[in-house]
């Protein structure tokens, strides 16, 4: 049976990171963490104060909530734990900031984070450079042998701020894209590589492979509990489905085919309406859709993006294939790939919108849908502590 690779989700997407105990030649700690921490204020550079506070929906959360969940990180697991003469910068940021960490306290609810015009926005850059400042103060006194509990949990910091970039551009895109005028966050985009490659089909013979990080790089924990599994053989596809693929899906009225759909997608496609993927506008009879370029005409070689789970499955269904399953993925994903593609674009390419799958690698661009369920690892433990929260309770 064939595997599809279709878009949006996956557990073990490898999200490459320089080290971050590196060599003389290399960064230091602070420079690194400097680095990614201005990486996300470049990312606000474009807003204006008013883009600071959108919430149209409950699982987006305003930019300026972003900026200061992800400096709570460091001044709740780092400075409290490291260095006890740090004075909090506000006794209730830990309860407006904290995300979802029941062992830390209470929290205001997720749903209403647009619903506080205080702290302004001018206050939240305050904080972050005050937790910038001791951080860099505290970094300087380890630098020289940092404990490995700090050097853990400035690592998982530095990560989990890297997410939040992700998801800082994802919440915005959601946002700006509800507004009739199509705002423009960026204007220019980054040069495209130019290395191209053909979509194909990759034989997964049958066997025993192991799945799950290995090495000594960093991982998150729920990509621990490396193991063993057997697959039937099958291929899978090389490139993501383009927008030409999914025009050819729609106009086969399949939108309208309940044959294509699961009970559950079907009751959500009619609840919906939904009759294209997120994004998608039919201006004066040409399909275009919004970017964070503005609204654009559709590239037709470029990867179907922002489409559900009842949808990648659909679209499967109908093509005659599957959505692969998590292992299968990985396995290709180490076959194929197994450093970081070179023509991969994550936030630091400056690259937000997806490139003609014939320019892409097989991972590195896109998210992706498997047909797995997102459950542990065998052998999987949560780390002790708050940060045990991190994956292990979802």
């Amino acid at each position: 049976m064939n595997a599809l690779s279709s878009q949006s989700n996956l557990r073990d997407v490898p999200l490459q990171a320089s080290p971050l105990f590196a060599n003389s030649q290399s960064e230091s700690l602070f420079q690194r963490y400097q680095r990614i921490r201005q990486q996300t204020q470049a990312l606000c550079a474009p807003l204006l104060i008013e883009d600071y506070h959108l919430q149209p929906t409950p699982d987006v959360s305003p930019a300026k909530w972003h900026l200061a969940h992800t400096s709570w990180f460091f001044e709740t697991f780092i400075l409290q734990k490291f260095c006890p003469e740090y004075p909090v910068f506000h006794p209730r940021y830990s309860f407006l900031f904290n995300s979802y960490y029941e062992a830390v306290g209470e929290r205001w609810q997720r749903t209403q984070r647009g619903d506080l015009s205080r702290p302004p926005v001018e206050e939240i850059y305050a904080y972050r450079a005050t937790v910038d400042q001791a951080m860099e103060k505290l970094l300087a006194q380890e630098s020289h042998d940092p404990k490995s509990t700090l050097r853990e949990l400035l690592e998982l910091g530095l990560n989990h701020e890297q997410q939040h970039q992700e998801l800082l551009l994802t919440d915005l895109k959601y946002s700006l894209g509800l507004n009739p005028l199509f705002p423009v966050y960026q204007t220019t985009a980054a040069t495209p590589p130019q290395q191209v490659k053909a979509s194909d089909w990759h034989q997964l013979e049958a066997g025993v492979y192991e799945i799950g990080h290995s090495g000594q790089d960093f991982c998150f924990d729920n990509e621990q509990g490396r193991h063993k599994v057997y697959l039937n053989p099958c291929r899978i596809q090389t490139a993501p489905v383009s927008n030409r693929d999914w025009l050819a899906f729609m106009q086969d009225s399949a939108y309208q085919n309940v044959a294509h759909w699961l009970s559950d997608g079907w009751d959500w496609l009619q609840s919906n309406g939904i009759q294209s993927p997120m994004h998608w506008y039919q201006i004066d009879g040409q399909w275009q859709h919004y970017t964070l370029h503005g609204i654009q005409p559709l590239d037709l070689d470029a990867p179907v993006t922002h489409i559900s789970y009842y949808e990648a499955d659909a679209y499967a269904q109908w093509a005659g294939y599957r959505l692969p399953t998590e292992a299968e993925w990985e396995i290709a994903a180490q076959e194929l790939e197994p450093l970081c593609p070179e023509s991969a674009h994550f936030v630091e390419s400056g690259i937000y919108q997806p490139l003609p799958v014939q320019s892409m690698g097989f991972w590195g661009h896109v998210w992706e849908w498997t047909q797995s369920a997102y459950l542990p690892y065998p052998g999987f433990q949560k780390k002790p502590g708050a940060v045990g929260e991190y994956n292990g309770k979802f």
